[in-house]
């Protein structure tokens, strides 16, 4: 019926959804293969015909016209790993997109996408990219609590004979489910809480560190933050790709559940009920 059609296209889409982000992410790194803009060389190969002698070498000739594209151009130019010169000046995730001049690849995660413009200063980059920590921060929590809830909540409560906060269907309290009501008030003063007291430590590491990066808060009890910087912006890097896929995955839960009123353990269960479970 119409339903399951639409239930099983739903399902499909977030297949799509997932592959395409993880696609997306590996791929972002690369560098495209886009030439040397042509007003480039036009301008600095004039120059290298009159400084290069005809003794010199045809390798020679390419080292001095390249060292030219460098110094002359107005666009970033680098060397990929077969050393072909390619320009910077595409987005990474869209090679058919030019890049934003402010994205110039130094934050961690950036693949030179911001087809709206948030971030057209340093100041609102800073603002936006921390924004996205946040969410993707809260978005990894929420990932994996909306399903664990879904399958432990009754048991659980019914074990310390306290009533379960699920729905009548078993699905997670969520805006669209409902249910929030029924959560105890002191769990939302703890919620607020704990968030100013990380704001607040946001704040002192922003006012005092002097190598600041958004997002940190000065929590790195296990030293998982390695000392190398190109290891550390890795390590960054992964956070916010497995940040921005959850964010995908919690709109997936609560898009699911309000449209089929079917738990999302129940909707995919090969995802939350693995063999023997």
């Amino acid at each position: 019926n119409l339903q399951n059609s639409i239930r099983i296209t739903m399902v499909n889409f977030n297949f799509f959804l997932i592959f395409a982000t993880l696609a997306a992410s590996g791929n972002a790194f690369l560098a495209p293969r886009a030439p040397v803009s042509r007003m480039a060389r036009q301008f600095v190969e004039p120059e290298s015909r009159e400084t290069t002698s005809e003794t010199q070498s045809t390798e020679e000739a390419r080292a001095n016209l390249e060292k030219a594209v460098m110094k002359t151009t107005a666009e970033p130019v680098t060397k990929n790993a077969r050393g072909e010169m390619v320009s910077g000046a595409m987005s990474k995730a869209l090679p058919f997109v030019a890049a934003p001049a402010y994205l110039d690849g130094s934050m961690p995660g950036d693949a030179g996408f911001d087809p709206l413009g948030f971030g057209k200063d340093k100041e609102g980059l800073t603002f936006m990219r921390e924004a996205e920590i946040k969410h993707s921060r809260l978005a990894m929590l929420a990932v994996i609590g909306w399903p664990v809830a879904e399958l432990l909540d009754r048991g659980l409560a019914s074990s310390l004979n306290l009533p379960s906060l699920l729905t009548r269907t078993g699905m997670s309290p969520s805006i669209l489910n409902g249910g929030l009501g029924k959560v105890n008030p002191f769990y939302w003063a703890l919620c607020i809480s704990i968030a100013a007291l990380v704001e607040y430590d946001a704040g002192q590491m922003k006012e005092n560190s002097k190598n600041y990066q958004p997002g940190d808060v000065g929590y790195d009890f296990l030293n998982l933050m390695p000392a190398d910087a190109a290891a550390a912006k890795d390590r960054r890097t992964s956070e916010l790709k497995h940040g921005r896929i959850a964010m995908l995955a919690v709109v997936g839960y609560a898009a699911q559940e309000a449209l089929f009123r079917v738990p999302v353990t129940e909707e995919t269960p090969f995802f939350f009920h693995p063999i023997g479970f």
